[in-house]
């Protein structure tokens, strides 16, 4: 997660991450409220925009767009984190994520294809998901209190859920190596947003130290 409030304003402003982040104090429940409210509105008016740049931006600024995207880690890790919200946003409502990305790649496919080949294509979009419950994050609470290692995942995961506090412990063991998407990078992030210093002993294992 990019926990870095002074970038340039995006969707958000400056006051509005500091806000998610609780690094910035509301005087009164009206206030907090307010800016719960304002923040929701850019949202949705940034997802609306969104149908505005589909069709208007010229394809070289989108191509220069999508190059410092998928060139920059960040960049990139924060468009996963832009699916992702989608995923989470529509399954919270009840509507298949699939009712909204089968469509948009078939149209996005159909479009390409009619503009850079000249072209009418049939186009088959399958997206299925599998979960497997691995553990339960009532355990990975557990395991964490008994000073057991846990994976990158599943500590993410905690802190996603928001019911257990990670940071009250001065050190987390990290079981490293069996997940294929968690590098450094994710690690670092990790250890930044629990106010923690990470340390690699080995390659498979790292531990995040903190204040407790």
């Amino acid at each position: 997660m990019n926990t870095d409030i002074d970038r340039d304003r995006g969707m958000l402003t400056p006051a509005d991450r500091a806000f998610l982040l609780g690094e910035r104090e509301m005087g009164h429940e009206q206030s907090r409220r307010n800016a719960e409210a304002r923040v929701r509105r850019r949202v949705v008016d940034a997802i609306l925009d969104f149908d505005l740049l589909l069709h208007t931006l010229s394809a070289k600024d989108r191509q220069q767009v999508f190059e410092e995207l998928t060139s920059d880690a960040d960049a990139l890790d924060g468009l996963k984190a832009m699916l992702a919200f989608a995923y989470v946003g529509t399954d919270e409502q009840g509507l298949d994520f699939a009712d909204v990305l089968v469509p948009a790649v078939r149209h996005s496919e159909e479009a390409c294809a009619a503009s850079r080949r000249g072209a009418n294509v049939s186009v088959d979009v399958t997206f299925e998901v599998e979960t497997s419950v691995e553990s339960t994050l009532e355990g990975v609470a557990e395991r964490l209190d008994a000073g057991d290692p846990v994976t990158p995942r599943e500590l993410f995961s905690l802190v996603m859920q928001g019911e257990h506090d990670p940071g009250q412990h001065d050190r987390i063991d990290l079981a490293v190596g069996g997940e294929a998407d968690v590098d450094d990078q994710f690690l670092e992030r990790l250890a930044t947003y629990l106010e923690g210093e990470l340390h690699r002993p080995t390659p498979s294992r790292a531990v995040i130290r903190l204040s407790g």
